[in-house]
């Protein structure tokens, strides 16, 4: 009788321990920060202003929305630019290091197949690009918040470090996954493109979210599952403020600062849990991805 057919995963041991796992990424911080390095060279190869293009990006649609929402589809929202950008900020570190992230793996094919390292090392170098780029990003609101004299200074810039930690933690969270079912569904790519336009428009970045809670509970707690509505909220209620529509509806939810802190630290919390389980499936797929390339 012929012996039965023994499949062998490859380079990873077949149960991840946290403390190692993170160990091990530890010890090759340097790979972390030279792909990281890497890639920033990548995204502004030959290119004339490069990192400046990251600082414009934001200005540019500020200019568009402003224009859209302030002269053909007026907002009503008092102070619009500011609203947006700091709802902006949020967004475009989430949507570029998503589509980072998942992209990661298959676009360093030949060096997954060639250099043993921690895989997670690839998605988290797309974060941490984003990461650079989101740092200039906030230079340019607090320069324009400066020049027009915004008054941003306040008790509820705590809340800004608390959003950007469960931002973070979310977004590596949904890389992992995306990522490791890239290698092997291709379209999976496609799909996240098309899910963060969906979900861009789910998210109060030009709308104020206050329009959502006036629709009844049952649709704002419908709306709050999505993590991105806590996580923006947080970031405009630390820089933009507790303003008031002209009727004198707040722009955004304001029970206080500790009612954002409280659902931000629940987001977090959320978060850590779905890292956990997104980084275990990380794991254990990624021992194929020399083989699926």
């Amino acid at each position: 009788m012929a012996d039965a057919e023994v499949l062998v995963r490859t380079s990873e041991p077949p149960r991840m321990k946290i403390g190692e796992r993170l160990r091990e990424l530890f010890a090759h911080r340097e790979v972390l920060v030279n792909l990281t390095r890497k890639e920033l060279k990548v995204r502004y190869k030959s290119s004339v202003l490069g990192i400046v293009w990251s600082m414009l990006n934001p200005l540019l649609y500020l200019a568009v929305f402003f224009v859209v929402f302030t002269y053909f589809l007026p907002s009503g929202i008092p102070d619009f630019w500011a609203y947006l950008l700091s709802g902006l900020l949020a967004w475009t570190l989430f949507s570029t290091a998503l589509a980072g992230a998942t992209g990661s793996v298959v676009g360093n094919g030949p060096l997954v197949t060639k250099v043993a390292f921690p895989r997670e090392i690839l998605p988290l170098s797309a974060i941490g690009s984003s990461m650079v780029n989101f740092s200039f990003q906030f230079i340019v609101l607090l320069a324009v918040m400066i020049a027009f004299a915004y008054p941003f200074v306040g008790p509820a810039l705590v809340l800004l470090p608390l959003a950007l930690a469960a931002l973070l933690v979310f977004t590596v969270a949904v890389g992992f996954a995306a990522s490791a079912f890239n290698v092997r569904y291709r379209d999976t790519a496609h799909l996240v493109e098309l899910a963060l336009l969906a979900w861009f428009w789910l998210t109060p970045v030009i709308y104020p979210a206050t329009k959502v809670l006036e629709q009844g509970s049952l649709a704002w707690r419908l709306y709050q599952l999505n993590p991105l509505v806590t996580i923006t909220m947080g970031f405009q209620r630390a820089m933009y403020g507790a303003r008031h529509l002209e009727d004198g509806r707040g722009v955004l939810p304001d029970p206080g600062i500790a009612w954002y802190a409280i659902r931000l630290g629940i987001v977090g919390l959320a978060s850590v849990a779905l890292l956990y389980l997104t980084w275990r499936l990380f794991y254990r797929r990624s021992g194929d991805f020399a083989e699926e390339l």
